[in-house]
């Protein structure tokens, strides 16, 4: 099967994003359990949790992904940020008991000067302060462009922070399209070769969802640039033999591309499942 949906907004209800979701046909989702660029958040009603869950099980949905704040850096020289990024994760991963055996990834951050081996110790104490055994959520690391100070732009580098990690059946990895293109993984000419690496250094068995954006720049840009499905220099042909690849059909993927509104997203899912669309 393959799994396909969107980002969407919580902001009208949790089971109403459900029913969004199903009217393009997707099955699968991504949303923010808060402001996606700041602190606050809702107080969570667990009754429209519940009926959501109903929904997303009776329609074969599961699993979606929760998605932590752009503006966290878990790996920050700042300690007052890197509190803050501890207290935001830990209060979205207690909201997270609320959507049992879900998905919850997040941006493993930029380490600000400190180097790399710096950012990626503190990246991996953060979740050994934050992963509990009984915690239903699985905790995704994000795969980054290399952009800036960004760590995670390298397989090698989400391994080391895996390995430094005490509860590792607790964490698993978002491959990101766009990301990994810009980083200089070349998803267009060698999918297999790129699977291959992840493979190699981090093990298929720790992907669990995909982010499927086209990008803007071309390969090894190390610009983090989302384009629509098609419309960058990643192109259709390689999104239709990325979401069929039998290592990844089975996997939620979502999309992240420029949009809209939801008929945007209604196009590019009908795309990737390779059906005539118009006007795309």
């Amino acid at each position: 099967m393959i799994r396909i949906g969107c980002h969407l907004s919580p902001s009208k209800g949790l089971l109403r994003m459900g029913q969004d979701a199903l009217s393009i046909r997707a099955n699968t989702f991504q949303f923010f359990l808060r402001n996606p660029r700041g602190s606050k958040a809702k107080a969570l009603d667990l009754e429209d949790a519940a009926a959501l869950m109903k929904l997303l099980r009776e329609k074969d949905m599961l699993p979606m992904v929760a998605h932590a704040p752009y503006t966290l850096n878990p790996c920050a020289a700042d300690g007052r940020v890197q509190e803050f990024a501890a207290m935001v994760m830990k209060d979205d991963l207690e909201r997270m008991n609320a959507f049992s055996g879900n998905l919850y990834n997040f941006h493993p951050g930029s380490h600000v000067g400190q180097g790399i081996s710096a950012g990626i110790e503190k990246t991996a104490a953060l979740l050994n302060t934050l992963l509990t055994p009984d915690m239903p959520a699985t905790v995704l690391i994000e795969t980054m462009s290399g952009q800036g100070s960004e760590i995670g732009g390298a397989f090698e580098e989400i391994r080391k922070i895996i390995d430094r990690v005490e509860l590792r059946e607790k964490v698993g990895v978002c491959l990101d399209t766009c990301h990994v293109f810009a980083a200089g993984y070349d998803i267009v000419h060698d999918l297999d070769g790129v699977l291959e690496s992840f493979d190699r250094q981090i093990g298929l068995s720790r992907l669990k969802a995909l982010h499927v954006n086209d990008s803007l720049f071309p390969l090894g840009s190390r610009k983090d640039r989302h384009a629509p499905i098609g419309k960058g220099c990643i192109g259709l042909d390689a999104f239709l033999a990325l979401v069929d690849h039998p290592s990844l059909k089975n996997l939620p993927m979502i999309l992240e591309t420029p949009q809209d509104d939801l008929a945007g997203y209604a196009r590019e899912i009908a795309l990737l499942r390779g059906e005539a669309v118009d006007n795309l």
